[in-house]
C-alpha cells in the first residue's frame, strides 16, 4: 500500500497534545496539581489557609496546563521540519518505506515497539518518546481499516 500526505498544522498540534497528554509521567503530575489545587481550595474556602496559598495552586494548575496544551504542542511542530515536507510511504510485509525530496528512510516493522491511534493520526512509536505521525486523512475509508489491521498484525498494540 503506498499513500501520499502533507501534514495540517491543526491536525498536527492535536496529535501533540495527544501525544504529552497520554504520557504517564504527565498524567501523573496532572492529577498531583489538580488534588493539590482542590485540597487548596478546599482549605481557603474553610479559612484554614490563606489566599497565597490558593492562589499559588490555581497559578500553578494554570501554568502547567497552558504548558502541555498551547507551548510544547507549539515549540516541537516549529522545530520539527518533517510537518513541512510531503511524503509518499509505502507499507509491504517486511517493511516501512518513507521517500520525500530529500531522501527516503526505510523501518523494519520490528522497529517499532507500538502504535496508537487518535482521531487524525496513527501514531507509530519507536520507543516511548519517539514516533512518526502517519495522517488518516491521506487515506480512503477501507484503506483505514486495512492500515489499522496491517498495524496490529506487524506492531500490536
Amino acid at each position: 500500500m503506498e499513500i501520499y500526505f502533507g501534514y495540517d498544522k491543526k491536525q498536527v498540534i492535536q496529535a501533540l497534545r495527544y501525544h504529552f497528554i497520554s504520557r504517564p509521567e504527565v498524567k501523573i503530575l496532572l492529577i498531583v496539581v489538580n488534588v493539590f489545587t482542590i485540597i487548596s481550595a478546599s482549605l481557603f474556602f474553610f479559612r484554614k489557609v490563606s489566599p497565597l496559598a490558593f492562589l499559588v495552586a490555581s497559578l500553578l494548575w494554570m501554568v502547567l496546563m497552558i504548558s502541555f496544551w498551547f507551548i510544547l504542542p507549539k515549540t516541537v511542530y516549529k522545530r520539527a521540519s518533517t510537518f513541512r515536507d510531503t511524503f509518499k510511504m509505502s507499507f509491504s510485509e517486511h517493511h516501512v518505506l518513507l521517500e520525500n525530496a530529500r531522501g527516503q528512510m526505510q523501518w523494519a516493522w520490528k522497529n517499532f515497539s507500538r502504535f496508537v491511534e487518535s482521531p487524525h493520526f496513527f501514531h507509530l512509536y519507536f520507543d516511548s518518546r519517539s514516533f512518526f505521525l502517519v495522517p488518516k486523512a491521506a487515506l480512503e475509508d477501507n484503506e483505514r481499516t486495512d492500515l489499522r489491521q496491517l498495524f496490529k498484525e506487524k506492531i500490536g498494540e
